[in-house]
């Protein structure tokens, strides 16, 4: 497996680029900076693709009009659905490019990859860039194999909500049950009057059988 670029990139932007977006909030700033990094490295990835010696020459070199014309490029893409400022997006992608390329320069010069060791370096990177952001980095990247791979992730319920409807189902599990009870007590108590007319019931029963035989035998 070859060496993760994107937690790299990550973490040198974090060191060099310290103004980078530092107008938003904390976990804003580290949200748009992570789709921004992915989607400059996967883009990297598809024009290393499409002609590997232009990209090790612009590696070489560090044209700057190149990497203003990439980031450019990625900034106006009908993709792009980046909810930062287009002048914010453009910027940003445009510092990143240039701390991407200048990094692969230097492991190129320090690690002496060659045209051939950028290849697996760069190329590599697909299986780390799996599965690490939306749709509209790959489509804007061009890096398609991995549109869908991001999981969708059901919303955790707090602790709180999880014992909230806990309590609410036990709640209603005893009301049912006590229904059931009341409904079981009225259908099987005899009430006291009942039982106490229960004689004079049998013996006016008998009085009507009696009659009725002896108007039948007269």
């Amino acid at each position: 497996m070859a060496f993760d670029l994107v937690q790299y990139f990550a973490e040198q932007i974090h060191i060099q680029k310290p103004e980078l977006l530092n107008q938003y909030q904390s976990s804003e700033r580290k949200a748009h900076l992570a789709e921004i990094n992915t989607l400059s490295l996967a883009k990297l990835i598809t024009l290393w693709r499409k002609d590997e010696n232009k990209l090790y020459q612009e590696i070489q070199s560090q044209e700057q009009l190149y990497i203003i014309d990439v980031a450019r490029h990625l900034t106006t893409s009908d993709q792009n659905h980046s909810t930062l400022k287009k002048a914010e997006f453009e910027h940003t992608i445009t510092e990143v490019l240039s701390l991407q390329l200048a990094e692969l320069k230097q492991l190129d010069d320090t690690g002496h990859y060659g045209i051939k060791g950028l290849r697996e370096l760069i190329t590599g990177q697909v299986e780390h860039l799996s599965g690490q952001a939306a749709d509209w980095i790959w489509s804007t990247s061009e890096l398609i194999e991995l549109k869908g791979t991001k999981p969708i992730l059901e919303e955790e319920l707090s602790l709180e909500e999880t014992m909230k409807e806990f309590n609410q189902m036990i709640h209603q599990s005893n009301v049912v049950e006590h229904h059931e009870q009341i409904a079981e007590v009225e259908k099987t108590a005899v009430p006291t009057w009942a039982k106490i007319l229960e004689p004079v019931v049998a013996v006016a029963i008998l009085w009507v059988l009696y009659s009725a035989a002896t108007q039948m035998f007269a």
